[in-house]
């Protein structure tokens, strides 16, 4: 048993941090018709009753709601954060009162208070494990290896994440079924273009005080994430410059009307740089030395290894803090770079970050809630591994929030289905 402290046991005046957390939450939940329809369909039959889900997600108002959601299904809930500065301590607190909730999720926790909290988490022997970064997962499988057997399944949120199990999946190494809920059309289209696209411009806008427009902004990466960020970015009249590494994905940013270059030549004409690229060291010494004074460096990949922050230390003769949220970087020639959230996830780890728009995270926690539902259903039918979430849920969540809009839409007739599921009609 870790002896780790919730979140209620380590803030100030926790009464006043519920209250503010519950406030939070209450604002949320009035734009999430997914997850407040699910909750009404499910009334009071507990359908998790006895599932014991274990959560490592970025705990804010959003995900609070889903957390909530899978405890009034009957689930025993224990959560922590998935990464340091993204936790909200009065929306964890708040969390942490419900009765089948725990929470030891808190924000700014160095890396020894980061996987306790964790192990932590572990220590209620999940059922279920919901993850957003792969990190539980990971723990389970090299630390307590002998709880997998009591493990049905879990569901995985980011791209990161299912990149990383999708390469231990390969490796042999992944035991249990795990949803990759990123990869899902309802999740991908939305939460990644959308989402990732306008929360990471609006926090950098809000942090700097600064416009987009005219500014030359450098989207390293034209995936699901990267093309929202270039969209968004673009629709502020900003100039973007795409740089990638597949060249597939090159070509459809050039024919969508950007600029595409290396990284090299577009760190001598970036005034924005922004990575969305899930890998590391994407922008090193060798880009640092050709920036013009005065560029910004964000992150808006999972993990703080895009930008590569030990380079960029060594080559500064000076550091400073030159707002909240951004650290100033003086090289010797007198050029100022500055790195926004501390290289983290700059839509969530920033001062002010509030994450994405809470109707596409309402859709993303929708897909949450259906996958842990088809795991305690159908858990048994599922070999270890990467599974796709079956498209039927998908289509589900789809059709609530459409019902929800009060958007109505066509269905084939007979014959069209007829049509389109036959290969003998011709010419």
């Amino acid at each position: 048993m870790v002896d780790y402290p919730t979140i209620s046991e380590q803030v100030d005046d926790v009464e006043s941090a519920r209250a503010e957390g519950h406030r939070k939450m209450d604002w949320a939940r009035e734009h999430m018709p997914i997850l407040t329809a699910i909750q009404d369909e499910f009334g009071d039959s507990k359908p998790f009753d006895g599932q014991r889900i274990g959560m490592a997600m970025h705990v804010e108002a959003k995900t609070a709601v889903l957390v909530e959601t899978l405890a009034e299904a009957g689930a025993d809930v224990v959560v922590t954060g998935c990464n340091p500065l993204s936790t909200h301590d009065d929306v964890s607190a708040a969390l942490d009162e419900h009765p089948n909730i725990d929470s030891y999720a808190k924000r700014g926790v160095d890396d020894e208070e980061y996987y306790e909290a964790i192990e932590a988490v572990i220590d209620l022997e999940p059922t279920i494990t919901v993850d957003d970064g792969m990190d539980l997962v990971a723990a389970i499988h090299e630390d307590y290896p002998e709880l997998i057997d009591s493990i049905v399944g879990g569901a995985e949120e980011t791209t990161t994440g299912v990149h990383r199990l999708r390469a231990m999946d390969d490796d042999g190494a992944l035991e249990y079924p795990v949803f990759a809920v990123n990869d899902t059309p309802m999740k991908r289209l939305f939460d990644n273009v959308h989402g990732t696209g306008e929360s990471s411009l609006a926090n950098i806008a809000m942090t700097t005080n600064l416009s987009w427009a005219g500014k030359n902004v450098v989207v390293a990466g034209y995936g699901d994430c990267g093309r929202g960020v270039a969209k968004k970015a673009s629709g502020q009249n900003a100039n973007v410059i795409v740089t990638e590494v597949e060249p597939r994905r090159a070509l459809e940013a050039h024919m969508e009307g950007y600029d595409v270059m290396p990284m090299t030549e577009a760190a001598e004409v970036g005034d924005v740089f922004l990575t969305t690229t899930g890998n590391r060291d994407v922008i090193t010494t060798e880009h640092f030395e050709k920036m013009q004074d005065g560029v910004l460096l964000a992150n808006a990949g999972h993990f703080d290894v895009e930008v590569n922050l030990d380079q960029l230390s060594d080559l500064a003769v000076a550091e400073r803090d030159a707002r909240d949220g951004v650290h100033e970087y003086e090289m010797a020639d007198g050029r100022r770079l500055n790195v926004l959230a501390e290289g983290r996830l700059v839509n969530l780890a920033s001062p002010i970050a509030l994450g994405h728009p809470v109707e596409v995270m309402d859709q993303s926690f929708g897909i949450q809630f259906v996958c842990v539902r088809e795991m305690v259903e159908n858990g048994e039918t599922y070999d270890a591994g990467v599974h796709d979430v079956p498209d039927e849920l998908d289509k589900e969540i789809a059709e609530i929030k459409l019902e929800a809009e009060g958007i109505e839409y066509d269905d084939l007739t007979p014959e069209q289905a007829d049509y389109m599921g036959s290969w003998e009609h011709g010419t």
